[in-house]
């Protein structure tokens, strides 16, 4: 099947497709909490997705929950999946918590039901969680 890639002009030759699959497997929770640089906090905040780019902006908007934030990304829960990759628009309920209109990137996103994704996003400026927020008031603290 690689060879078939490889003489099609495909994307991947077999070298690299078997390191994304040795990646992948070092892909585990404990992995990926021992890489973040930021401490996350559990904070359930409305939030409104949009697509990044300015003209794809009014193709779709969709609303959905935060389930953690850190200042590099945060994690929320979605009523359908998103790209893994695209970069996106994320709009806070100001309201919840004062932040910025926020760009990241779509970095993980899987199934938790049939109606419902949790996508994990990374900033691409780090943010300033509000003092209130970042002293853990009312918030706890996710290793």
């Amino acid at each position: 099947m690689f060879d078939e890639l490889e003489n099609t002009g495909g994307v991947l030759s077999s070298d690299d497709a078997f390191g994304v699959l040795r990646d992948l497997e070092r892909n585990t929770p404990d992995e990926i909490r021992r890489q973040r640089a930021h401490f996350r906090l559990a904070i359930k905040a409305a939030l409104v997705l949009q697509p990044g780019n300015a003209s794809e902006v009014t193709s779709f908007k969709v609303k959905g929950v935060t389930g953690d934030i850190s200042e590099g990304g945060c994690s929320a829960l979605f009523p359908i999946p998103l790209r893994v990759g695209d970069v996106y628009r994320l709009q806070l309920d100001r309201q919840a918590l004062d932040l910025p209109l926020m760009f990241g990137r779509c970095v993980r996103c899987r199934l938790i039901r049939e109606d419902a994704f949790e996508a994990g996003f990374a900033f691409f400026a780090p943010i300033c969680l509000p003092e209130s927020v970042a002293g853990g008031a009312g918030y706890s603290l996710i290793s």
